[in-house]
């Protein structure tokens, strides 16, 4: 008997020995990844740190935050592309047009010409007009937009003053990749060019393209003034830049963590916003006084706006989009 308990209480202290007590089980930390094709400067970037600091605040527990910075895992079609697979990005900046493999309707928000002016946006991302975007957005490529960031005025880079329609005819200008794009500029009379944002420089500098459009920060970032220095003031779009979350990440957090996302995804867009616009304007103006760039007023812009017009009602009646640009167009 004194042997059979000396065996048990042996047994009793190689396994606390091998297997020590537990203490309440500690949960893994979640990290949450972000993307930018910018570097830490850049407003995309800073909205992106915005983002982080609000969920840290709304969410109040541990959570790790890593960021992918200055293309480090490409660029935002390839953001997107991951957030809708669920693996390696979780939220990212991403202009719309990236996201045409997956929403027809989502490049609506790229289009040029679509809003009358800066007042006329503000009030466009405030309120509702584009939920229905969002939901083709989740529905078909299981990525949120939870919020709405952008700013920039969008104009022409080239390496010739152009001011008048005449002096676009035929110019060939980088579009972004989704076809409202072409069209658009097609119709203007330029000659548009789908070519990888990261190509661009070389492909102005060694005269592939003639031209090429952006707004104030992606000239400085990417120093396109370096090969297109004559900026013609088109102010053809102003840019819309949804703050993306993959839903699938998304449904695999705690329930006060996602409440904590969507919130802050709501405030870092209008942190966004608020930025870009103020810096957009002042951008430009340091890099015209630097002499890095020469401004031109394009004088028809007018004109622009009617040649666009059709292309726009015919591009929102294909995609199944007129309800949506009604919606826009009917906001005061």
């Amino acid at each position: 008997m004194f042997r059979i308990r000396n065996l048990t209480l042996s047994l009793a202290a190689a396994a606390v020995f091998l297997f020590p007590a537990c203490s309440p089980r500690e949960e893994k930390v979640i990290t949450l990844r972000g993307a930018s094709q910018f570097d830490a400067d850049h407003v995309f970037s800073r909205t992106l740190f915005e983002f982080e600091r609000l969920v840290k605040e709304y969410y109040g527990q541990p959570i790790e935050f890593e960021f992918f910075l200055s293309g480090g895992l490409g660029m935002e079609k390839d953001f997107f592309g991951y957030m809708s697979q669920g693996v390696s990005v979780d939220f990212a900046l991403v202009a719309p047009s990236n996201m045409a493999t997956f929403s027809k309707a989502a490049p609506l928000m790229d289009m040029p010409f679509l809003f009358r002016d800066r007042a006329h946006w503000g009030r466009v991302l405030e309120g509702d007009a584009l939920q229905p975007i969002v939901k083709e957005v989740e529905d078909r490529a299981d990525v949120m937009l939870i919020g709405f960031a952008g700013g920039g005025i969008r104009n022409l880079i080239a390496q010739r003053p152009v001011t008048t329609v005449a002096e676009l005819e035929g110019l060939d200008i980088r579009v972004m990749g989704a076809p409202i794009q072409a069209r658009i500029f097609s119709a203007i009379h330029a000659s548009p060019t789908v070519i990888a944002y990261d190509e661009v420089y070389n492909a102005v500098q060694t005269g592939v393209i003639d031209a090429a459009e952006n707004e104030s920060t992606g000239i400085e970032q990417m120093k396109f003034y370096e090969v297109g220095p004559e900026i013609s003031l088109t102010r053809h779009a102003i840019t819309v830049r949804p703050l993306a979350f993959a839903g699938k990440t998304f449904r695999r957090l705690p329930e006060d963590l996602q409440a904590a996302i969507l919130r802050a995804g709501l405030e870092a867009g209008a942190f966004g916003r608020a930025a870009e616009s103020r810096e957009d304007a002042g951008v430009l103006a340091t890099m015209e006084r630097e002499g890095k760039v020469r401004t031109h007023v394009f004088t028809e812009r007018d004109e622009l706006r009617r040649l666009a017009e059709p292309v726009k009602q015919a591009y929102a009646q294909e995609i199944g989009a007129e309800a949506v640009l009604k919606r826009i167009n009917a906001v005061k």
